[in-house]
Formats: C-alpha cells, sequence, structure tokens
C-alpha cells in the first residue's frame, strides 16, 4: 500500500541506560496502536538488549519493564534488527538473541531508513 505509514526507530542505548533503552520501545508500540508498521534497529550497545539474559533486567523507572514492551512489539508485528557488525564485535552467538530478533548488515538498515515515511534515533 503506497500510503502506509512506516517507522523506523533506532536504538542505541543498551542495559546502562534502562530509561534511553526503554523510550523505543513505547514510542513503537504507541505507533503501532496507530495502525503504523514499525520496525526497532539495535545498533551499539544497544545489540546487548536482544540477549535472552540480559532483557528480563532492564527496567526504568515509571515505565513497564522492557521485556513487557518487547513482548506486546513483536506480538503486534513490529520486527528488531540488530547490527550484525555491533554482534560481531561483541562476540554474541545468534541463539542468545530473543525470538525474531534479525541479525541485518549496513545495506539493510540503509534500505530500511529510505523504505520508512518517518524515523527516530535513541
Amino acid at each position: 500500500m503506497a500510503d502506509e505509514k512506516k517507522l523506523l526507530i533506532i536504538a542505541t542505548a543498551g542495559p546502562e541506560d534502562a530509561e534511553k533503552a526503554t523510550i523505543p520501545f513505547v514510542m513503537g508500540t504507541a505507533a503501532q496502536a496507530s495502525g503504523i508498521n514499525v520496525k526497532i534497529g539495535f545498533q551499539g550497545k544497544a545489540v546487548m538488549l536482544a540477549k535472552k539474559s540480559c532483557l528480563p533486567h532492564v527496567f526504568a523507572s515509571n515505565f513497564p519493564p522492557l521485556a513487557e514492551l518487547v513482548k506486546m512489539f513483536t506480538e503486534a508485528g513490529g520486527e528488531i534488527l540488530l547490527c550484525g557488525p555491533c554482534v560481531n564485535s561483541r562476540k554474541i552467538p545468534a541463539e542468545e538473541f530473543i525470538e525474531g530478533a534479525k541479525i541485518v548488515n549496513a545495506p539493510t538498515f540503509v534500505n530500511e531508513v529510505m523504505i520508512s515515511t518517518h524515523s527516530l534515533v535513541y
């Protein structure tokens, strides 16, 4: 559909900044509730958030737990993209990531920016 709204959110904060790591999913789920197609791309330290062992331990004051937001986001059809070089530099095996997280390369991120109608960076 030519007039479909698509939002790409780039997350760069890892578990050390729980609030900044949580906000992309607050915005993403809000956008989904408005009928917008949303993808969230994790770059840099943010790739740590997609680890099964990390996600359940990220809590930001006055926000739902990050694990709950991620579950809502993916159940509503949201996609999670992980920066391949960022994953590789941290030597994280693919099986350590949450279900549905997809490791991609730079051209994929560039393409997602180009086809999205809007983007946000946190």
